[in-house]
């Protein structure tokens, strides 16, 4: 298996499965974090991973987002978010393939040749709701939305939190050994 923290949750991906944390790569990090940045703006963002199966068509971007310990303070609309991280990511990795060298390169070229792209949003919300840790969206409202908003790239879109995606996805996530939500 090969392992992948994000905050409080431990991804494990199958060993065979070719994984990229585009953020932390070096092409991303040193010139696309920069591509089309607004004055007063972040740049380009990227989702948490990128994933395929190299014996499988799908592509997989997967957003990871915990509010069970620090609530959601963002003003912007949580599916537009996502939506702009798809999108920014996807324009990344076709950079990738053409401009960067190495590693990068090879990924993203493969990453190209996946013919479905998949879109999940891994969402952990606070078991028990209060005014300081309010939930962000009911998961089935949720599910229904980000299928709608990510219609152009994946009308199967998923959405859910640990319990609702491990079943549904080939790969799977726990808590991280030592950390309490």
């Amino acid at each position: 298996m090969q392992i992948y923290d994000e905050g409080l949750l431990r991804f494990e991906f199958p060993e065979n499965w070719a994984v990229c944390k585009l953020d932390e790569t070096s092409f991303f990090r040193k010139r696309f974090q920069s591509f089309a940045k607004e004055p007063g703006g972040n740049g380009s963002k990227s989702v948490d991973f990128v994933a395929y199966d190299p014996g499988r068509v799908e592509l997989w971007l997967i957003e990871v987002k915990d509010y069970r310990v620090e609530p959601r303070r963002k003003s912007t609309d949580l599916l537009l978010e996502i939506a702009q991280k798809v999108r920014d990511s996807l324009a990344c990795i076709h950079a990738m393939a053409s401009v960067a060298g190495g590693n990068n390169n090879e990924f993203a070229k493969r990453a190209l040749r996946k013919h479905r792209l998949r879109v999940v949003l891994h969402l952990e919300q606070p078991a028990k709701p209060s005014s300081l840790k309010p939930p962000v969206s009911d998961a089935a409202g949720l599910k229904q939305k980000l299928k709608q908003t990510m219609r152009a790239v994946d009308p199967h879109a998923l959405a859910g939190d640990m319990s609702i995606l491990n079943p549904k996805t080939p790969w799977s996530v726990q808590q991280n050994a030592g950390a309490a939500p």
